[in-house]
């Protein structure tokens, strides 16, 4: 079944926000024809946001965090170092379906949660951190970092691994008939409540 075939075609309660962001997410981990599997995660540095697209990688919604893989040497891994305070929002056009999440970061390497990630990840994906040089280093030639001779594991030291905590999560969903929107919050005991679209 399609997953726009599973959600709600209007949302009447807000419980059905939630049930619909937590499937939206679920599926995204696999799913790469949702555009929830590449959400934009957005960071601060130096009083600037900062934002990029990743690949979601795990959603657990009892933990309440997204997992994200990156290369140790990105500024990013830097900014949350200094500031964990983040944000992820998908939009995907076919479903209508807005999800925003605010919270915060912690990096992971070279621990037992780095080890697991790259265990579980597939030989395509390691090749990714076995370029030369750190992300978005300024370089004369990009066709001298090009991958071709490498030990996929060697690129285990260079890899890092981003859990989201999230804390806060705004459900907006776009109908010509009636937009809703809601915000699902965890930052003391949960509440929810519906927002003015």
């Amino acid at each position: 079944m399609d997953l726009k075939e599973k959600l709600p075609d209007s949302y009447s309660h807000i419980d059905e926000t939630l049930d619909s962001a937590k499937l939206i997410l679920s599926e995204a981990v696999s799913n790469t024809q949702t555009l929830f599997h590449t959400p934009v995660v957005s960071t601060m540095y130096e009083n600037k946001i900062v934002s990029r697209v990743m690949v979601l990688r795990e959603f657990n919604f009892d933990k309440k965090i997204l997992r994200f893989h990156t290369d140790n040497r990105a500024a990013k891994i830097d900014n949350l170092t200094k500031n964990p305070s983040s944000t992820v929002i998908g939009y995907d056009a076919d479903l209508k379906i807005q999800i925003k999440m605010q919270g915060h970061a912690k990096v992971h390497i070279d621990d037992q949660v780095a080890k697991i990630a790259w265990n579980e990840s597939t030989p395509r994906s390691k090749k990714c951190y076995s370029v030369k040089g750190g992300s978005s280093k300024k370089i004369e030639n990009p066709g001298d970092y090009d991958i071709t001779n490498f030990e996929v594991e060697d690129g285990y030291q260079n890899f890092a691994v981003i859990i989201f905590n999230f804390l806060s999560l705004e459900f907006l969903y776009l109908k010509s008939s009636g937009h809703r929107r809601a915000l699902h919050d965890w930052y003391d005991d949960y509440s929810s409540t519906w927002l003015v679209p």
